[in-house]
């Protein structure tokens, strides 16, 4: 199917490469809008510009709907907004044309299915680190001091403070009081030392 569109915009993240997404869109479309961040950033400013540029009868042409929507609450407001300005949408990669009943009911369904997944996912990836988590398996970064570094840290704040000590081991005041408190030393007369 071949569209024609006045305006087309494609989302991508500085570390993908353009090409193959203007190749997908160039056939499709008058005019190219790349983004520069990512669909799911705070400010948009080329989709913003877009979407308040588009008028009736011009078609928005996407390449995916994840490279235009943050989410699928995003997506269907978006589209029922361009609907009702005589604008539509067209996602090559599921082959959507939001100008027909059919086509905004695919979109619908689409959208949906993509919250769901990402649901999915979601719930997947928690599992797994609780999994995780249950064999022992210590997640995030490691710790800036072992156990024995902790130990000597202990004996030291007898005699200085916190900000001293921690300047010698080479960690801010803050990590060296979090990893006595995780080490279950909250109670210690150091707590309250002066940095």
């Amino acid at each position: 199917m071949q569209w024609q569109a006045d305006r087309l915009l494609t989302l991508f993240t500085p570390d993908q490469s353009l090409d193959r997404q203007i190749d997908a869109l160039r056939p499709h479309c008058d005019e190219l809008h790349p983004e520069s961040g990512s669909a799911v950033a705070r400010k948009r400013p080329v989709f913003e510009r877009v979407i308040n540029d588009l008028r009736e009868g011009d078609v928005m042409v996407v390449l995916d709907v994840d490279r235009a929507f943050r989410s699928p609450i995003d997506a269907l407001l978006t589209e029922e907004m361009l609907s009702k300005r005589g604008v539509f949408l067209h996602i090559i990669n599921a082959a959507i044309d939001t100008s027909t009943a059919e086509g905004e009911f695919i979109f619908t369904i689409l959208t949906a299915q993509a919250r769901l997944e990402r649901r999915h996912i979601s719930r997947r990836t928690k599992e797994g680190l609780a999994a995780t988590r249950q064999r022992g398996t210590r997640l995030g970064r490691p710790p800036k001091l072992t156990e024995d570094q902790l130990s000597e840290v202990r004996q030291k704040l007898e005699a200085a403070t916190i900000g001293a000590v921690a300047a010698e081991y080479k960690v801010n005041p803050w990590t060296l009081t979090r990893s006595l408190r995780r080490a279950g030393d909250m109670a210690a007369p150091w707590r309250n030392n002066e940095f």
